[in-house]
This record gives structure tokens, C-alpha cells and sequence, in this order.
């Protein structure tokens, strides 16, 4: 990984959209930072499409879509996008649309249930995140966002049984997130960036998107993109993460990722 300030005026030109993980690269200990909010305006006032990729729930999604400078949400690790389109009604409120991957299963899977079982059997201080009564296609188990915070090992294991059970798992900073069907951030992000702004993947196309995350659940995106970034809280995760991003910050969590803005908007001017 490259330290972000080694990126090239040149590659800054070329960016159009800026995608990021919100938990641990927007936020710190849990809290959206001023200067990562502020670093949202200030991409969005620069004319690029701004658009978080989560692991978090629909319904955090209908407000980010709603009240955020950004430009579309996607959410649950890819089963669904929610963005804004203008009214044609004069003076009227933006129309807020959605769409879910097509491979996406509702969280009420008797998988999933066999999975939180087995879990919730072998792991005692385990518990479904609070957030979970926001959710449509997943299941999230929370090891380090509320206490106690459990060990990344217990994230792996858990991953590993829902694996054996036949279930899809990510390793996010927080969570593991389990789900039917076969797609994560990257396939929705693909999709939703073609049919929304008739983004073309390819060697230019790929350019064109920086995206910023932090966990093992954004490597389909470093993996992806050649401009994707990592704030510095990335280096906790070492090997977990075989694809790591391009450039990295020298900061953490928010403050990493208004590094990153500025450097970019500065690189573009």
C-alpha cells in the first residue's frame, strides 16, 4: 500500500465517483466525525458521485439516502441500493427509489436460524447487533460493537460456521454478516453504478472509482479497484485481508478518510 499522498494528479482527474465503508472509515468508536461529514460536502460540491457501501441495514439506508450529501446507499453488504431522483412536482421533496440484488433472500432463511443457533451454542458472549430489527437480508452478530468486544478469531470462527451451514459471511470492523445469495458490495456496486449512471467497467471505467474502506468485508472492493484506498485502521487486520487496497491513509477511522478527500480534491485542482 502506497501512502495516499503518493497519488498522482493524473489519476485524481480521472475519478468520478468516490464510494466508502461507513463503520470504522467514516466514523470513530461509533460517532460520524465532523470532518468526515464535511469531507462528503466537499466531494459532493466538487461535482462527484458520492455513495456509501455498508454492511448496515435498510433501514439506516433510507435516511442516509434522504439526508446525507450523497448520491445513493448501498446497503447489507450489496442486497440493496437506495438513492433520490428529482420530483417532477415543483417545489416538492426528492423521490426516494430502491432497488435489491436479484439473488437477495429474506433474513428469515431457516439457514440463517441454524447459524445463529450453532453460534450463539459455542460463542456465550455473542449477540445479534442491535441494529438487526432494521434488517431485510441478513444476519448481523455483533463481536466489537457493543461489549464485550470479542477477539477477530471469533469473527473468523463464526464466519466458518456459517459457511459449513451454507450461508455467505463477511468480517466487517463490528459484525459478521451472514446471508442467502450470491452477491457482496462489489457485485451491487458494479450494478448499480451502470444502471444509475451508465458507468462502464473496463481499464478507464475502473479508474474512475475510488472507493475508501477499512475490513475484510471491503477486499472485493480493494481487489477491484486500482484507486481504492484504506484508512490506516486497515493494517489491524494483516493477512485477513489478501487484496489490499492501493493507497493507504495516515490516519484512522474519519480522520483517514478526510485525508483522503483532500487529497484528492487538492490533486484535482
Amino acid at each position: 500500500m502506497k501512502p495516499i499522498s503518493e497519488l498522482t494528479n493524473q489519476e485524481a482527474r480521472k475519478v468520478a465517483y468516490v464510494l466508502m465503508d461507513i463503520d470504522d472509515t467514516l466514523t470513530l468508536e461509533g460517532k460520524l466525525l465532523a470532518s468526515a461529514y464535511n469531507a462528503l460536502w466537499k466531494l459532493k460540491e466538487a461535482g462527484l458521485k458520492v455513495i456509501p457501501v455498508t454492511g448496515r441495514p435498510a433501514g439506516w439506508c433510507d435516511l442516509i439516502a434522504r439526508e446525507w450529501p450523497v448520491d445513493g446507499v448501498l446497503g447489507e453488504n450489496g442486497a440493496l441500493a437506495f438513492w433520490e431522483e428529482p420530483n417532477p412536482v415543483p417545489g416538492k421533496l426528492p423521490i426516494l427509489k430502491t432497488d435489491y440484488h436479484n439473488q437477495a433472500v429474506r433474513n428469515d432463511h431457516p439457514v440463517l436460524e441454524q447459524v445463529k443457533k450453532r453460534a450463539f451454542e459455542e460463542i456465550p458472549d455473542l449477540r445479534v447487533a442491535k441494529d438487526q430489527f432494521a434488517r431485510l437480508f441478513d444476519l448481523a452478530l455483533d463481536f466489537a460493537e457493543e461489549d464485550p468486544v470479542l477477539p477477530l478469531e471469533t469473527a473468523e470462527r463464526i464466519k466458518a460456521i456459517a459457511q459449513e451451514e451454507g450461508a455467505v459471511a463477511k468480517v466487517s470492523s463490528i459484525h459478521v454478516n451472514i446471508w442467502m445469495g450470491h452477491y457482496d458490495k462489489l457485485s451491487m456496486a458494479e450494478t448499480f453504478l451502470s444502471k444509475r449512471f451508465d458507468w462502464k467497467p473496463g481499464p478507464q471505467g475502473d479508474l474512475e472509482v475510488v472507493f475508501v474502506g477499512d475490513s475484510p468485508n471491503d477486499e472485493p472492493m480493494f481487489k477491484r479497484f486500482p484507486l481504492a484506498c484504506g484508512v490506516a485502521n486497515v493494517h489491524r487486520y494483516g493477512d485477513l485481508i489478501k487484496h489490499k487496497p492501493a493507497f493507504v491513509a495516515s490516519r484512522e477511522c474519519g480522520e483517514g478518510f478526510a485525508e483522503i478527500a483532500e487529497i484528492l480534491l487538492e490533486k484535482r485542482r
